[in-house]
């Protein structure tokens, strides 16, 4: 088009269009405006560029030894940064004269980065940026160049790549097909032997993991490829990779504040519905103020273990997942990393690296329940209270404790920490820490505890120590909800149910159902009573009034109707209350008993209490009658109408009764079927019955297996109530901090000299002129009091003589 119109550069230059006195901000702009007007400009500057370009790989190729790069020259690499961030800008407005562009660019950048000042690689990166932006170039072209051009030393380049990388693949939506592409580049590159690329690859995909832009949900083979980078050959490689496992269920715990928020928000509303009004009313308002107090503690961590349970059950990613959970084969990534590690001491391994293996082998046992039978005598080799950081490597052997394992395996290092931690000689923290970790282990594999030992571990429940009369007491606590048998009849509380008794070996529990589905039943078996009752109770209180009028006024029995309409009242009250008591019940299994129980023996002397009434009222009838045949009164024929009445109204309320219990069809007799909101229904009643058995427990609530090997043993809980001596920088900020609050010390009279305002009223007083009478008066005292010190001072008081 340009050499249609005419228009060369000479002829530019003749009419005074030359770019050369344009500059290029200022053509961009006229560019966008009038793309068609200015092709011949763009034609001029893009031969500029190549030009530059050849120019730059000849200097290059003169001076490839300079380690800064082209330092004598550094115009051409100015000129070279400012065309190709002009050609970037308008590449979109020129698809066809620039088509070629992009593709120069990268060539560019991935041949002559090394070359390149640091201001120009960071120009043609952004220049290439810029034209993914636009759409010119496609992700999967500058993944592999990003990543390679962050092994470079310039730490400013590497920033801009990572974040372009990750922020890029953030925008793209979960069902891109690209993301296979991607993952494939950036997994390929971290299994390389070298250690820079393989280090870049690797901190791409953690971060892009940690970020839940590939979870391992959908995407298996990247916490794959982050669990296989703890076998690479670098050892940097393998520490990083250990750490990331380490420390990702640390990272969950950082979550966004509108996820918090909306989980306390559910929270609130679950609490609202599930904790009981009777039992929010009776901590605020009955009972003295330390009784207040404990039900309002008790009530609020209830509401705690409620709060936490719906928010584990809300959340999407639960808090005890981590890349270890989407192993293929976690028994073959087990043993691989063991026997790394029983080779490592004499590779030369630092201790730190040995422990962040063992805890990660501990943590892979315990998530899978594999059978790695020689990691606990390896463990043996460690368990000794001088250890440096034996508390995580108690907290491993905790961890990969779990039911499937035979209690053998585990029993001599079981002895060992008991032998090494647990003795009269041995520190108040290493008793402590000592039970604690066979409480644990003991909470996994119940088998491992003898009655012998328990009874002489329950002993240090007398110890002066804090820390180590807790540990003893916890364990105590725990042996009387898993195995009471084993301890003293004093130490096993209050007997209250069935006694608990071990499970076996291998001993697992089948579900035959759906899981709570009996509350399911009962709540519709309860419903279906309390609708009969209220039709009784709507349709019997004629027959009531009717009861009434058969008892006469002058018999003298008005004690007895009192003491039936009192019946009647407890008989209610211990219905309602029969409904708040099985709610804050004791086990699961007792509650339901007791609710039925409570309701066929509730239905029972209601049966009892209508016959009692009916024969109350004849005998009342037949006593009244007497009475009237000795009063000389005749018997009214009213009353013979009401007692037909009544009797009449209860059996036809009877039958109606047992007709409805026949007609309702149960769970059994239906199809089976759960609908969604049956299954809503059971999560709302499940979750009622555990605030119920929260507010009622006194005791330590076991948790099943599948809980206890997902959750991470913490090292700092084993070191409970232990008070460490502080340092002497501790101290002194602790001193420093009580402080701060504090004012500067100043005696009374500098605080009374720099007052500032009027005198005070006691100043006042002192200047006021007082009347003769009140000035004679105080002279007299004054006298009087001088008068009785003289006396006084002379000689002592010493009483009066007993005898005299």
């Amino acid at each position: 088009m340009a050499g249609s119109l005419g228009r060369t550069p000479d002829s530019l230059k003749a009419s005074g269009r030359s770019s050369e006195k344009l500059s290029l901000s200022i053509l961009q702009g006229k560019i966008k405006r009038d793309p068609e007007g200015y092709e011949t400009e763009l034609e001029l500057i893009y031969k500029q560029f190549k030009a530059s370009v050849d120019l730059f790989q000849q200097q290059a190729a003169l001076s490839f030894s300079s380690v800064g790069g082209i330092g004598s020259d550094p115009s051409v690499a100015k000129d070279l940064g400012d065309r190709a961030m002009f050609l970037a800008h308008v590449t979109p407005f020129y698809p066809k004269q620039l088509a070629a562009f992009p593709a120069q660019l990268t060539d560019l950048l991935r041949t002559s980065c090394l070359a390149m000042p640091s201001g120009l690689r960071n120009h043609v990166a952004q220049a290439l940026i810029l034209l993914m932006n636009r759409k010119s170039l496609v992700i999967e072209d500058l993944m592999a160049l990003f990543l390679d051009i962050q092994t470079l030393g310039d730490k400013n380049l590497r920033n801009l790549a990572f974040s372009h990388i990750i922020q890029t693949i953030r925008k793209m939506s979960s069902t891109d097909p690209k993301h296979k592409s991607l993952q494939k580049i950036v997994i390929s590159m971290l299994e390389q032997e070298d250690e820079t690329k393989a280090k870049r690859a690797l901190v791409t995909l953690c971060e892009l993991h940690k970020r839940k832009t590939w979870p391992g949900d959908k995407n298996d083979r990247v916490a794959i490829a982050i669990c296989e980078a703890c076998f690479h050959t670098s050892p940097r490689i393998m520490i990083s990779a250990l750490r990331f496992l380490l420390d990702y269920e640390n990272l969950d715990d950082d979550d966004d504040s509108d996820a918090s928020s909306s989980d306390d928000e559910d929270s609130k509303k679950i609490s609202q519905v599930v904790i009981n009004r009777e039992a929010v009313y009776k901590a605020n308002n009955k009972g003295t103020s330390s009784s207040k107090k404990k039900k309002q503690a008790k009530l609020q961590r209830a509401m705690k273990s409620i709060k936490k349970k719906q928010r584990s059950a809300t959340e999407n990613t639960d808090s005890t997942y981590s890349p270890l959970n989407h192993l293929n084969d976690a028994q073959k990534f087990a043993e691989r990393l063991f026997s790394r590690l029983q080779t490592g001491k004499s590779t030369g391994e630092r201790i730190e690296t040995r422990l962040m293996m063992i805890k990660v082998i501990a943590r892979t046992i315990g998530l899978h329940k594999l059978h790695l039978l020689s990691f606990y005598p390896f463990l043996q080799n460690y368990a000794m209270p001088h250890v440096k950081d034996i508390t995580q490597i108690l907290a491993a052997a905790v961890q990969s404790c779990h039911d499937g394992i035979p209690s053998d395996a585990v029993e001599p290092l079981f002895k060992q920490i008991v032998n090494q931690f647990v003795h009269d000689r041995s520190r108040p923290e290493a008793i402590a820490v000592g039970l604690n970790v066979v409480r644990e282990m003991c909470l996994r594999i119940h088998e491992l505890m003898t009655e012998e030992l328990l009874q002489d571990l329950v002993l240090y429940k007398k110890s002066h120590e804090k820390a180590i009369s807790a540990a003893a007491r916890s364990l105590i606590a725990l042996f009387r909800e898993i195995n009471p048998s084993l301890l003293v009849k004093k130490d096993r509380g209050r007997p209250g149910g069935p006694i608990a008794k071990p499970k076996l070996y291998g001993e697992v529990d089948v579900f035959s159902n759906v899981p709570n589905v009996e509350l399911l039943q009962e709540s519709d078996h309860e419903s279906g009573s309390d609708g009969n009752e209220d039709d009784d109770d709507a349709e019997l209180p004629g027959s009531e009034d009717d009861e009434q009028e058969l008892i006469p006024d002058d018999c003298g029995s008005e004690e007895e109707a009192e003491e039936d309409t009192n019946d009647g009242d407890d008989i209610n009250n211990t219905e309602d209350d029969s409904d708040i008591d099985t709610s804050i019940g004791g086990d699961e299994e007792e509650e339901m008993n007791d609710s039925d129980e409570a309701e066929t023996d509730s239905e029972n002397e209601e049966i009892e209490n209508e016959e009692d009434d009916g024969e109350a009222s004849d005998s009342s009838g037949e006593d009244s009658g007497n009475k009237e045949k000795a009063m000389g009164k005749k018997r009214k024929i009213v009353d013979f109408d009401a007692n037909l009445l009544s009797a009449d109204t209860s059996l036809r309320a009877l039958k109606r009764f047992a007709e409805a219990k026949n007609e309702r069809p149960s769970f059994d007799e239906s199809d089976g079927i759960l609908s969604n909101e049956d299954f809503r229904k059971i999560k709302e009643l499940q979750a009622k019955k555990e605030a119920k058995i929260a507010l009622a427990r006194k005791g330590f609530k076991v948790p099943n297996s599948d809980q206890l090997s997902k959750k991470r043993v913490d090292p700092a809980k084993l070191e409970a109530h232990i008070r460490h001596k502080l340092t002497k920088e501790q101290r002194l900020e602790l001193v420093k901090a009580g402080r701060e609050d504090r004012g500067k010390y100043k005696s009374k009279a500098a605080v009374k000299q720099k007052k500032t305002g009027g005198s005070s009223n006691k100043q006042k007083e002192h200047k006021k002129n007082m009347p003769l009478a009140a000035i004679r008066s105080k002279a007299g005292k004054s006298k009087r009091t001088k008068k009785m010190k003289n006396s006084l001072s002379g000689s002592q008081f010493r009483g009066r003589k007993a005898w005299k």
